[in-house]
Formats: C-alpha cells, structure tokens, sequence
C-alpha cells in the first residue's frame, strides 16, 4: 500500500536547493521549485503536495501556493503522518501542552504558526475566547478543520477569525474578520502578572493584546521604581499601567489612536492607578518634539513601535524612522535615564538596532550602557533553522553623560 505522502502530488526542487529544508528550515522559494518537472501553474492554492529533492527523494508534505513568492510550506517529515486534518489536531495539543506547562492562567499565544509546527496560523488564548489569524492559503483550505480542532481541545465560548492582515494579500487571500462560534464581546478580557486589562477584540490591534511582550513587562518594579515614565505607542497600557502598579511616580501614556488611549485610562481605573496614569492622543513623532519642547524630562522611557521596516526594501528608510525615535527619546531623558527600546521588525537584527542605539547616543554625546536583551515570551518558541521567528528585540539601556 502507498504511503499517504505518495497520494499527494510531488513538488520537485532544482538541485541544491534541498539544503535548508534538511537543515530544519520549513520554506520553499518559487525560484527553488523545479518547474519544468512540476510546473507551479498546475497547482491551486493551498494544495497539499509532496516535497521532493532534485533525484525525486521525498522531504515530507506541505502545501503550495503558486501565487506567493514563499510557494510552499513544509509542514510534515513523516511520510506515515503527512499534512492535513489529523496533523493539525496533533500539532494543537502538542502547543497546548507546553502553554499548559508554563501558564497558570489560559491568557497566551496557544500556537505560534511554524515554530509550532502549523505555518499559516496563529491562535491567541483570552480564557474562552480565542483570536485566531490564518495568513497562508494551504491553512485557509483547512479553516473548518483548525475550528473543529479548537473546539474538541479547548471547548472555548467564542472563536473569532481576525484574518485582516495585509500579509494575506501576499497569498492572494481576502482579508476579512469573521465570527466563528458564540457572539464575541467588544471587550476583551486580559489577565496578565496578577493584572487585568481590556482590550478591543474586533478593533484593536493584532489579535487585541500583544502576548510576545508579556515576559519583558514581568520585572518593570526593577526599572520604574519612583520613576517618571514615558510611554510611546502605549496601545491600551500594556507597559504604562504596569509600570504605575508596580511603583512609577507619574506615567505618561502616549498613542495615536483615541480608542487605544481611552483602554489606557479605562486600565488605569481598573489597577487603581488612575492617579498616576496620563494619556494622550498624539503621533509619536509629534508628541517627542513637544515634549522637547515643554522641557520635560522622564526617568524611563519606553519606545515600543509597531514594525518599522515590513519589506526589506524599507529597510534604509526604517532604519532612519528608528535612529530619529530613538534619539528623540534620548533628548528626553534625565541624568542616568533607562531608555527600553524595542523592534518588532523582522527584517531589523538585533545588532543594528544596538548599533543604531549606540550612534544616537554618541551624536547627542552621550554613552551607552546595555542592561539587558530580551526575546519575545515564551509562548512565541523560537525555530532554531527560521530566524524569521525570532523577530522581537527588546534592548534596556542606561544613557548617562
């Protein structure tokens, strides 16, 4: 009888180009496919394929995408546990388990797309509300399945799709938010260190809550002590309410979006910190210069952006955008200041943002010290053949004259 690999059509690579794969790495370019041998043309979208090398050896299963420059997904090694329907259940309660394992309370990214072995989807846990984003067309022909699993593991109350993400347009996919089961709240309920949060479920950013930055925040007593703290691209307050709980003097909390500042001070209210807790709605950019201008000085200073640098044909012009926040910041800190800057660029390494840092600081004549590197939390694993899953810097400094 035929392995179940074999019931699925073969894509062939060119030769020499099965190297990552057998390194670990779970991406296959178009321009590695071998097309007059398997033409991508006579694939649909999302088909499921088997994967071969140049001599026809198979490397596992996966799905393709004719359409996207990343043209397939390796997603199985195991000819006997090939992709599809069982493999995603398998996959959910293998990420299951390790969140499990390291969380006390069900608030977590439950499955991190490949460094979970599912490439394409992601789900985030809010007790019995589940976010969930799908980005590649071979998971979107498995949507009922990805439910059906979710709803067998976790018997959640509410699943809700956020499947608006423009990187879905690179897979020739419809961007859409769509109710999956129950009737999901405008409000998200969100415990995180001993806290609790609302956040937008259909408005807000993202999936509503930014979990990768959950263990970064988990120590802020050490930094904000006493301290006045600035709070840039705050979203609901995530970084600010924390620092007010857990012992900051004054916070201000700065966000271009007038929904996101209303959380901040709804938070701030809810932690009792209200007290100590400012927001305001202004551009980022606008809001530094202003403050340079009012004279105002901070102790800490948080600089938390969303991605500046999305292609890497944006890589010159967002290295610029993070140099001038950066130094903008730094304008704005007292003696001995703790800048905590952070990327969440893939396309930006880690050592240019230290270098960047370093440059800001010696052009306003001052010295860097670096305090500590952080990783995203540790429900976003890291796959050590992908370094396109390691993709959040978060570098604490001290800037002293």
């Amino acid at each position: 009888m035929n392995s179940p690999a074999l019931q699925f059509a073969p894509l062939r690579l060119r030769k020499h180009e099965a190297r990552r794969l057998r390194q670990g790495h779970a991406w296959v370019f178009s321009n590695e496919i071998d097309t007059r041998c398997t033409p991508l043309q006579a694939f649909e979208p999302g088909a499921a394929v088997t994967i071969e090398d140049d001599r026809g050896k198979v490397l596992g299963t996966g799905y393709v995408n004719p359409h996207s420059l990343i043209a397939a997904r390796l997603v199985s090694r195991s000819a006997q546990h090939p992709w599809g329907r069982s493999l995603i259940r398998h996959r959910l309660n293998v990420a299951l388990a390790l969140r499990e394992r390291l969380f006390a309370e069900p608030f977590y990214r439950c499955v991190y797309a490949e460094s979970d072995g599912l490439p394409g989807l992601v789900v985030d846990r809010f007790d019995d509300i589940l976010v969930v984003q799908i980005t590649t067309a071979g998971m979107e022909c498995f949507k009922e399945d990805v439910v059906e699993a979710l709803q067998g593991l976790l018997r959640p109350r509410v699943i809700v799709f956020r499947n608006d993400s423009p990187i879905r347009m690179l897979e020739g996919l419809e961007r859409y938010v769509e109710t999956a089961q129950g009737t999901p709240p405008e409000t998200l309920e969100v415990r995180e260190h001993g806290l609790n949060f609302h956040a937008p479920l259909l408005s807000g950013q993202k999936t509503g809550w930014f979990f990768d930055q959950a263990d970064n925040r988990r120590d802020l007593e050490r930094w904000v002590k006493d301290a006045r703290v600035l709070d840039l691209f705050s979203y609901v307050g995530g970084w600010g309410v924390q620092a007010a709980v857990r012992g900051a003097a004054h916070v201000l909390s700065i966000d271009e979006s007038a929904t996101a500042t209303a959380y901040v001070r709804e938070n701030a209210e809810i932690n009792a910190v209200a007290e100590r807790v400012e927001a305001k709605t202004l551009n980022a950019f606008e809001a530094l210069k202003q403050l340079r201008d009012e004279q105002q000085q901070f102790d800490v200073i948080v600089v938390d952006p969303p991605a500046l640098i999305k292609r890497k044909k944006d890589y010159a012009k967002g290295v610029q955008a993070y140099e001038r926040l950066n130094e903008l910041a730094m304008k704005l800190l007292a003696r001995d200041g703790i800048l905590i800057s952070c990327s969440c660029s893939q396309h930006l390494p880690r050592a240019e943002l230290v270098g960047l840092l370093n440059r800001r600081a010696r052009h306003l004549d001052r010295s860097l010290q670096i305090l500590s590197q952080r990783f995203q939390s540790v429900d976003h694993p890291i796959h050590p053949a992908m370094p396109e899953t390691d993709y959040l810097k978060v570098i604490f400094t001290r800037v002293f004259r």
